[in-house]
């Protein structure tokens, strides 16, 4: 199978993680952190909802990794997302990272919320 090197123009792509932290075009963020097309920092996690909300109009989806597992969102959470316009995919953080990496290295409009394994 031929590999196709990604290519990333102006989305900041997560390089990797580990226990704890997350690399994010090549710095590292401790915990948990949210990542677009501008940037990378910290999120504190389901708590800072506030932030997700505030991306509204920037972005259509928002991948969330909860972690080494896959667990539900918190009651309203997803709601809350919904209803400012963007669609919200669950997932454990490494599939959400492959998958954040994969959309915006072709230029969709995607956010990655996680928190770390």
């Amino acid at each position: 199978m031929k590999l196709t090197e990604m290519q990333f123009a102006e989305a900041q792509p997560v390089d990797s993680y580990g226990e704890g932290f997350f690399r994010i075009n090549g710095q590292r963020v401790e915990g948990g952190m949210l990542v677009t097309a501008t940037g990378a920092s910290g999120w504190s996690g389901y708590e800072e909802a506030d932030v997700l909300l505030a991306l509204a109009g920037d972005i259509d989806v928002i991948f969330i990794g909860t972690g080494k597992e896959i667990s539900h969102l918190p009651a309203g959470l997803r709601s809350q997302i919904e209803a400012a316009g963007m669609g919200v995919e669950v997932m454990n953080s490494p599939a959400a990272c492959r998958t954040y990496n994969v959309l915006a290295a072709e230029g969709r409009r995607v956010a990655l919320a996680a928190l770390p394994v």
